[in-house]
């Protein structure tokens, strides 16, 4: 029995920590308090290299550094305990799981965020090294934000042709330092007299810092900076390009499998294939409810369903009131029967919803034969597993929580 409800207990560490695994409202509490207090310890080790703020408020950094570091230790060792509820890692033995899920480069990072605190403890230590390595603790805010996330992905999937960019970089630098040296070596010894000088000169050039430190004084010299300066342009242009393009493309990407994810969770639509959900997303609509807003009214002609990209609606039934957050989805029967709302749904917050016309569902299995036996079957067996409320569209198979 211990053993169980230790398992359970691990399972919820997973699901809490977890960004993306569920979404609840002690995930979300979780994860709040993580961020604001990663931000608070990064601020505090930037004002604390202020000597004047330093001797202010030196007895609220050591407390709060001790809070901080004992967070960001229990928040490391539960990720480590749970990490055999980590679907790709649950065919290995436990110590092996926890081994191969160490590595990864997020729980490098908290690994890094609690090093500092602990060097301080057991041994003399540089503070100002202690301090630079606190700041590592920003780059924990990447498991947090999709945004930090789709970035690292998108500079990871490009990494060979941000490798190519930067070896011809490379090159361009090393031709112009030796072009540089060639015409102006003469002219300025002590800054182009020999190529490795005047290599200086070339990356500050074409990444067009151009300190102005060294400059050429000869009109060949002058001709070769001009040119060189014209090439950095069109060299930085290129990661930049690549990093964009990658980028958009993630976002795309992330986008598509979480709409895809929202669909499949619908249990009409859950024994279609992955290509039967793709043709359903083409008729998705999306929409923007401002907080308070209402999105459907009891008794209103129910003609659409709604998926909850992002925001949290309540749900105002009659006997009590029902709270869905991002991932889940109502109105399910409206885009078979032509019923009545048998609640009104508010926006709690910024909602953006996506839409199912109950119209662009007719067409949809018009022109998919095949998709629309599947869905009457799977709505067949429903309705006789347990027939539909008669008063609307909103039953508590609908409400998936």
């Amino acid at each position: 029995m211990r053993l169980r409800g230790a398992r359970l207990f691990r399972r919820r560490c997973y699901e809490v920590l977890d960004v993306g695994s569920v979404h609840n409202a002690a995930s979300r509490l979780v994860h709040r308090v993580l961020v604001a207090i990663i931000l608070v310890s990064v601020l505090a080790a930037i004002f604390e290299s202020v000597p004047s703020i330093n001797a202010r408020f030196s007895t609220f950094f050591h407390v709060f550094e001790w809070c901080a570091a004992t967070i960001f230790t229990v928040e490391y060792l539960l990720r480590l305990w749970a990490a055999v509820e980590h679907r790709p890692l649950m065919h290995m033995p436990p110590w092996r799981a926890r081994l191969h899920y160490a590595a990864q480069p997020a729980v490098l990072v908290d690994f890094l965020a609690i090093v500092p605190f602990y060097l301080s403890l057991f041994g003399p230590t540089d503070l100002q090294v202690l301090l630079i390595l606190r700041l590592l603790r920003f780059f924990k805010l990447a498991r947090y934000s999709p945004g930090m996330r789709s970035l690292i992905e998108a500079v990871k999937a490009e990494r060979r042709a941000l490798l190519a960019c930067l070896v011809i970089l490379g090159g361009v630098m090393i031709v112009a330092a030796a072009i540089m040296h060639l015409v102006e070596g003469k002219a300025q010894p002590d800054r182009f007299g020999s190529i490795p000088e005047a290599m200086y000169w070339a990356i500050i050039t074409l990444t067009t810092v151009g300190y102005g430190d060294v400059h050429p004084v000869t009109v060949a010299g002058k001709i070769v900076a001009g040119v060189t300066a014209v090439m950095g342009l069109v060299m930085l242009s290129l990661p930049v390009g690549i990093i964009a393009t990658a980028f958009a493309e993630v976002i795309h990407r992330r986008d598509f499998v979480v709409t895809w994810n929202m669909v499949a969770r619908v249990p009409l639509f859950a024994q279609l294939q992955a290509l039967e959900i793709a043709t359903i997303m083409r008729f998705l609509r999306s929409r923007m409810v401002e907080a308070g807003e209402v999105i459907v009214r009891r008794d209103d002609l129910a003609d659409s369903m709604y998926f909850i990209a992002a925001g949290s609606v309540e749900i105002e039934l009659p006997q009590r009131r029902v709270r869905l957050d991002e991932g889940h989805f109502f109105g399910e029967v409206a885009i078979l029967h032509k019923a009545r709302r048998s609640a009104t749904i508010r926006a709690l917050d910024a909602v953006k919803l996506l839409v199912l016309e109950s119209s662009d569902f007719a067409i949809l299995m018009e022109q998919n034969p095949e998709i629309a036996r599947r869905i009457h079957e799977v709505a067949q067996n429903r309705i006789q597993s347990q027939p539909l409320e008669s008063f609307g569209d909103l039953d508590r198979r609908e409400l998936r929580l």
